[in-house]
Protein backbone atom coordinates (compact mmCIF):
# COMPACT_ATOMS: atom_id res chain seq x y z
CA UNK A 1 0.00 0.00 0.00
CA UNK A 2 1.45 2.98 -0.95
CA UNK A 3 0.79 6.95 1.10
CA UNK A 4 -0.45 9.57 -0.73
CA UNK A 5 1.73 12.62 -0.80
CA UNK A 6 -0.37 15.66 -1.69
CA UNK A 7 0.20 17.17 -4.73
CA UNK A 8 2.36 20.23 -5.81
CA UNK A 9 -0.38 22.20 -6.50
CA UNK A 10 -2.19 21.38 -3.38
CA UNK A 11 0.83 22.37 -0.99
CA UNK A 12 0.98 25.48 -3.32
CA UNK A 13 -2.69 26.53 -2.73
CA UNK A 14 -1.87 25.62 1.27
CA UNK A 15 1.29 27.59 0.96
CA UNK A 16 -0.43 30.51 -0.48
CA UNK A 17 -3.66 30.33 2.00
CA UNK A 18 -1.24 30.37 5.28
CA UNK A 19 0.81 32.99 3.78
CA UNK A 20 -2.83 35.14 2.78
CA UNK A 21 -3.41 34.62 6.55
CA UNK A 22 -0.56 35.16 7.68
CA UNK A 23 -0.29 38.63 6.32
CA UNK A 24 -3.84 39.67 7.40
CA UNK A 25 -3.07 39.05 10.85
CA UNK A 26 -0.14 41.28 10.32
CA UNK A 27 -1.99 43.40 8.97
CA UNK A 28 -4.89 43.35 11.90
CA UNK A 29 -1.67 43.80 14.42
CA UNK A 30 -0.34 46.62 12.75
CA UNK A 31 -4.07 48.24 12.74
CA UNK A 32 -4.67 47.74 15.83
CA UNK A 33 -0.75 49.47 17.17
CA UNK A 34 -1.43 51.99 15.21
CA UNK A 35 -5.29 53.14 15.59
CA UNK A 36 -6.62 54.49 18.82
CA UNK A 37 -9.71 53.37 20.31
CA UNK A 38 -12.23 55.86 19.21
CA UNK A 39 -10.45 55.60 15.44
CA UNK A 40 -11.76 52.03 15.44
CA UNK A 41 -15.01 52.29 16.40
CA UNK A 42 -15.52 55.15 13.65
CA UNK A 43 -13.85 52.65 11.55
CA UNK A 44 -17.16 50.67 10.55
CA UNK A 45 -18.59 53.39 9.51
CA UNK A 46 -16.24 54.77 7.19
CA UNK A 47 -16.42 51.69 5.91
CA UNK A 48 -19.83 51.46 5.57
CA UNK A 49 -19.66 54.94 3.75
CA UNK A 50 -17.56 53.60 1.16
CA UNK A 51 -19.89 50.92 0.68
CA UNK A 52 -22.43 52.89 0.49
CA UNK A 53 -20.81 55.68 -1.33
CA UNK A 54 -19.73 53.11 -4.29
CA UNK A 55 -23.35 50.67 -4.71
CA UNK A 56 -25.79 54.26 -5.10
CA UNK A 57 -22.98 56.84 -6.58
CA UNK A 58 -20.07 55.08 -8.21
CA UNK A 59 -22.03 52.14 -9.25
CA UNK A 60 -25.02 53.59 -11.41
CA UNK A 61 -22.50 55.94 -12.72
CA UNK A 62 -20.44 52.98 -14.01
CA UNK A 63 -23.62 51.34 -15.07
CA UNK A 64 -25.23 54.21 -17.59
CA UNK A 65 -21.59 54.28 -18.72
CA UNK A 66 -21.24 51.11 -19.54
CA UNK A 67 -24.82 51.38 -21.25
CA UNK A 68 -24.16 54.25 -23.40
CA UNK A 69 -20.95 52.90 -24.55
CA UNK A 70 -22.49 50.12 -25.82
CA UNK A 71 -25.25 51.99 -27.60
CA UNK A 72 -22.04 53.81 -29.41
CA UNK A 73 -20.02 50.98 -30.01
CA UNK A 74 -22.92 49.50 -32.07
CA UNK A 75 -21.53 51.70 -35.49
CA UNK A 76 -19.34 50.84 -37.82
CA UNK A 77 -15.89 50.02 -36.57
CA UNK A 78 -16.40 51.45 -33.07
CA UNK A 79 -16.36 48.26 -31.46
CA UNK A 80 -12.66 47.92 -31.82
CA UNK A 81 -11.99 51.14 -29.24
CA UNK A 82 -14.32 49.91 -26.91
CA UNK A 83 -11.74 47.93 -24.91
CA UNK A 84 -9.50 51.66 -25.30
CA UNK A 85 -12.30 53.49 -23.79
CA UNK A 86 -13.14 50.91 -21.17
CA UNK A 87 -9.65 50.78 -19.92
CA UNK A 88 -9.04 54.83 -20.01
CA UNK A 89 -12.66 55.12 -17.85
CA UNK A 90 -11.55 52.51 -15.15
CA UNK A 91 -8.08 54.22 -14.80
CA UNK A 92 -9.81 57.57 -14.78
CA UNK A 93 -11.93 56.04 -12.16
CA UNK A 94 -9.58 53.93 -10.01
CA UNK A 95 -7.28 57.01 -9.94
CA UNK A 96 -10.03 59.40 -8.67
CA UNK A 97 -11.08 56.67 -5.96
CA UNK A 98 -7.27 56.89 -4.33
CA UNK A 99 -7.12 61.04 -4.89
CA UNK A 100 -10.56 61.64 -3.23
CA UNK A 101 -9.05 61.46 0.43
CA UNK A 102 -5.90 63.57 -0.12
CA UNK A 103 -8.22 66.02 -2.34
CA UNK A 104 -10.52 65.93 0.44
CA UNK A 105 -8.03 66.33 3.71
CA UNK A 106 -5.85 69.22 1.44
CA UNK A 107 -4.19 71.81 3.80
CA UNK A 108 -5.92 69.78 7.25
CA UNK A 109 -4.78 67.57 9.54
CA UNK A 110 -2.16 67.85 12.35
CA UNK A 111 1.13 67.41 10.39
CA UNK A 112 0.93 69.58 7.02
CA UNK A 113 4.09 68.27 5.51
CA UNK A 114 2.38 65.06 4.81
CA UNK A 115 -0.58 67.00 2.36
CA UNK A 116 1.76 69.96 1.65
CA UNK A 117 1.52 69.18 -2.16
CA UNK A 118 -1.30 70.76 -4.42
CA UNK A 119 -3.05 67.02 -4.80
CA UNK A 120 -5.78 69.02 -7.47
CA UNK A 121 -3.49 70.04 -9.54
CA UNK A 122 -1.58 66.95 -9.80
CA UNK A 123 -5.11 64.82 -10.01
CA UNK A 124 -6.11 66.79 -13.06
CA UNK A 125 -2.25 66.08 -14.57
CA UNK A 126 -2.72 62.50 -13.91
CA UNK A 127 -6.33 62.38 -15.23
CA UNK A 128 -4.85 64.22 -18.39
CA UNK A 129 -2.00 62.29 -19.19
CA UNK A 130 -4.63 58.93 -18.85
CA UNK A 131 -7.00 60.45 -21.32
CA UNK A 132 -4.42 61.52 -23.52
CA UNK A 133 -2.87 58.16 -23.83
CA UNK A 134 -5.95 56.55 -23.82
CA UNK A 135 -7.10 58.71 -26.88
CA UNK A 136 -3.31 58.03 -28.66
CA UNK A 137 -3.99 54.43 -28.17
CA UNK A 138 -7.09 54.88 -30.01
CA UNK A 139 -5.93 56.45 -32.99
CA UNK A 140 -2.85 54.19 -33.39
CA UNK A 141 -5.41 51.23 -33.42
CA UNK A 142 -7.60 53.12 -35.58
CA UNK A 143 -4.89 54.17 -38.32
CA UNK A 144 -3.36 50.28 -37.88
CA UNK A 145 -6.96 48.70 -38.76
CA UNK A 146 -7.60 51.59 -41.59
CA UNK A 147 -4.04 50.56 -42.50
CA UNK A 148 -4.59 46.93 -42.92
CA UNK A 149 -8.13 46.88 -43.85
CA UNK A 150 -6.94 49.62 -47.28
CA UNK A 151 -3.83 47.22 -48.02
CA UNK A 152 -6.20 43.70 -47.79
CA UNK A 153 -8.72 45.24 -50.45
CA UNK A 154 -6.16 46.53 -52.76
CA UNK A 155 -4.98 42.77 -53.59
CA UNK A 156 -1.39 43.49 -51.94
CA UNK A 157 -2.23 40.70 -49.24
CA UNK A 158 -4.13 37.75 -49.81
CA UNK A 159 -6.29 39.38 -52.20
CA UNK A 160 -7.45 38.47 -55.47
Amino acid sequence: MTAKFPSGSTMVRTAMGALGIGVGLWGLRLLLQAVTGGALLRLPLWLGGAVVVDDFLLMPFAIIAGFLLTRWSIGPDRHRLVTTVRTTILYVGITTLIAIPLLIRQGKGVNPTVLSRNYLLDWLLLEATIVVVGVLVAIVQRRRFTFRRSRASSGLIGGR
